[in-house]
């Protein structure tokens, strides 16, 4: 069996190459450049250069030959301030480049075609006690969730013509080593070793997934027979306020942290005030998802424990 593996240098596409070839699987790496190709591939694997996701790429070269393609390649922001449109940006890679990837992975005899795809299609936050859950009704509230929706639903319908088979897994927040964006800011303000006041934000409740059991589920979804023509959310399993999420990163750098028990009330206005909604909802709102299909279809578990895993994304920094 051999896997073509897009996103090849991101963050979840290196680790899960990384991970395939030590596991001794034949692997097909894609890389943006050769400065990336070398960074990451240093001549261990038969990889490819494909500088484009998008709606005329040429994938022939690249699927020639494969059994299994893993897609981790996205675009997962606006690329300028100045775009009119966001949503268009969005759509020409993660809508209409995955699934001309995946109609010629189709054609050239592909198997499996595993999507990387995210909760934010499911939406942005659930309701205390509450989970998101696989069968749901789409309902994304930005530009990146809606291209991941449409995506999952054009290779729905390119499965039915095709017979290749989907499998879809929607990942929370995703942390590890070397992890950027929201997460790794939150680890500077922690390192910094300067009081936070988010220690009365002890009732929300996310689901979040470290990196190593995010590519577990992956890499289980290459063969696994029920996996065909499913969508799986994922997690570790255990859920946490962010006051709790903050102190394990405390454990785990091993520094000391002060957290500031003002009401949530006031740091929501002081956000919004500032128009930091967004960041108002993810620091205290709640984001859950019931990986219980996950569990009983597959017959998967994180093997990688919250603490475990927030102790392997600071090492770097402790």
């Amino acid at each position: 069996m051999t896997i073509l593996i897009t996103g090849a240098s991101g963050f979840v596409g290196s680790a899960v190459l990384a991970t395939a070839f030590q596991r001794q699987m034949k692997v097909r790496p894609v890389f943006r450049t050769a400065a990336s190709e070398k960074v990451f591939s240093c001549g261990k694997y038969d990889s490819i250069i494909v500088s484009t996701l998008v709606a005329d790429t040429d994938w022939s070269a690249a699927v020639a030959k494969i059994d299994v393609v893993i897609h981790c390649a996205a675009h997962l922001h606006a690329m300028r301030d100045e775009e009119v449109d966001p949503l268009m940006a969005f759509r020409a890679v993660n809508v209409a480049g995955t699934l001309n990837l995946a109609f010629q992975a189709a054609r050239a005899g592909v198997k499996r075609f595993i999507f990387v795809s995210s909760v934010k299609v499911n939406g942005e936050s659930t309701e205390l006690g509450l989970a998101y859950t696989p069968n749901d009704v789409p309902a994304p509230k930005d530009a990146y969730g809606a291209s991941k929706a449409e995506a999952e639903a054009g290779l729905r319908l390119l499965s039915e013509e095709t017979g290749m088979e989907i499998v879809i897994i929607r990942p929370p927040l995703v942390y590890g080593p070397g992890v950027k964006g929201n997460f790794s800011s939150l680890l500077n303000w922690v390192t910094r070793g300067l009081p936070l006041p988010l220690g009365a934000v002890t009732t929300n409740c996310r689901s979040l997934v470290g990196l190593d059991n995010l590519v577990s589920l992956i890499l289980a979804c290459i063969d696994h027979p029920k996996a065909a023509n499913q969508t799986f959310l994922v997690s570790d399993g255990e859920d946490l306020s962010t006051a709790d999420l903050l102190r394990r990163i405390r454990v785990a750098l091993n520094l000391p942290f002060h957290l500031l028990p003002v009401p949530v009330y006031i740091i929501k206005n002081t956000l919004r005030l500032l128009g930091k909604r967004v960041i108002a909802e993810r620091l205290l709102g709640s984001l859950r998802v019931d990986i219980s299909k996950t569990y009983t279809l597959l017959n998967w578990k994180p093997s990688v424990s919250v603490d475990e895993g927030l102790r392997r994304a600071v090492q770097e920094r402790a």
